[in-house]
């Protein structure tokens, strides 16, 4: 009888032990995949995770996925190609091919057209990990409300100064204006800024009220445009008094607006100018001594709305390893790792501690980048954006011409952009 009991007994600890490895420990594991290194991660852990950077800056990615590495056991290999085009175009090829990267950096500005063709999925992370970027680089890496990717850098137009030439940077555009006046003379400008290109003359006019696209809980509403609205059309007949005044040469409109530009304050025959960081070391290498400080305010008492460019971190939509590329995009896009790719490459993570860090914080070019950044607006990130940029770019250079008044000139734009977003985007 003891031993039958016995038997007995040992049959059930076995039943118990078999019940345990049954389904409600694979719920559990589903769940605990969820946080970061969790035990059900381990099982699914694929032995490569590709990445693909952009042109040389690799040099930044490669502590991140050493400690990654480190951390995980995983190896991560990468791959340099062009931002801007060069990745869009071959994971449209690689991806479905199965020979793409987990991985890819792309420009905020591309997310909504690469989310509508499949080629990146959306990720989910922890509420911490998303508080931990400003609010402006997370909607720029948001579609339709879903979260695409992190951001790894960002950019935008500042006010950059010959030192030579000018003391200190001015508080507001008045100052600028007046300052202006009394310089331009024999071919010298006393400021200079590509405002016949809508990325930068956007700036001015959604400091006077005006907007591409109405931006709701739910997203931008391409039906909503604001780029003829009363705001709109007081910035852009600012943007006229400066051209009306020849306070800006003929030669700064159209496409080699910007080499001529440059070529100007190189030569130390402007004093200051509108750009982005990516001509600050063009301009020492030409010998200027170069202050750099956020946009002076509007004449209106506003900051420049200036477009924020974002570079973030995604996930292919054809990685056979989603969550895992998720857990790396995570930890590539840190605090540590994005104060790392700051000190080897210069660009600048929307990383909120950071922007406290002395290490931007007390240097003057990238805490005015980092300040400007965040009176700025995110890039329309949506595929209807393409049809604004020459319509847009065409009413602006109407008016710096004088071949068409303001509110005409953006009437005229607003309609044919509504019309190409019917014709290309409707459902």
């Amino acid at each position: 009888m003891k031993r039958f009991f016995a038997l007995f007994l040992t049959l059930v600890l076995a039943i118990g032990v078999l019940a345990a490895c049954g389904p409600q420990n694979n719920q559990s594991s589903s769940n605990s995949n969820e946080g970061s290194g969790s035990e059900g991660d381990d099982a699914n852990k694929p032995e490569k995770l590709v990445v693909w950077e952009d042109t040389d800056k690799a040099v930044a990615l490669e502590p991140a996925i050493a400690s990654f590495e480190e951390e995980y056991g995983i190896t991560v290999e990468f791959k340099e190609l062009g931002m801007a085009d060069e990745i869009r175009e071959q994971i449209r090829l690689d991806g479905p091919a199965g020979t793409g990267p987990d991985v890819i950096t792309l420009p905020h500005d591309q997310i909504g057209q690469a989310a509508v063709e499949g080629l990146i999925s959306p990720i989910e992370v922890d509420q911490s990990v998303v508080d931990t970027f400003t609010e402006s680089s997370i909607q720029a890496e948001s579609y339709e409300g879903n979260l695409y990717g992190l951001p790894k850098a960002t950019e935008t137009p500042v006010f950059i100064y010959n030192k030579e030439l000018m003391d200190e940077a001015p508080e507001t555009m008045d100052e600028v204006y007046d300052f202006a006046t009394d310089f331009t003379k024999d071919k010298n400008y006393g400021f200079l800024a590509l405002w016949d290109n809508f990325y930068f003359a956007n700036a001015v006019l959604a400091g006077y009220g005006g907007y591409v696209f109405e931006r709701t809980d739910e997203g931008l509403d391409p039906q909503n445009l604001g780029l003829n609205n009363e705001g709109a059309v007081e910035g852009t007949e600012y943007i006229q008094k400066w051209y009306d005044e020849k306070l800006f040469p003929k030669g700064l409109i159209g496409e080699n607006g910007g080499s001529s530009m440059d070529g100007l304050f190189n030569e130390g025959k402007a004093a200051s100018v509108m750009n982005g960081p990516w001509s600050f070391q063009g301009y020492k290498d030409a010998g200027i001594e170069i202050g750099v400080a956020p946009m002076p305010k509007l004449p209106n008492g506003e900051n420049f709305q200036t477009f924020i460019g974002v570079k973030g971190w995604h996930v292919s939509n054809f990685s056979e390893n989603k969550e895992w590329a998720t857990k790396l995009v995570e930890w590539i896009s840190n605090a540590e790792n994005g104060k790392i790719r700051y000190e080897k490459t210069g660009e600048i993570p929307p990383v909120k501690s950071l922007i406290e860090d002395p290490i931007i914080a007390d240097n003057e070019a990238a805490n005015a980048v980092a300040v400007q950044s965040s009176y700025g607006v995110p890039m329309p990130n949506i595929p209807e954006m393409a049809e604004v940029w020459e319509p847009a770019a065409s009413a602006l250079q109407l008016v710096a011409t004088g071949k068409q008044e303001p509110k005409a000139a953006l009437d005229e734009a607003t309609k044919t952009i509504k019309s190409q977003i019917e014709q290309n985007h409707s459902n």
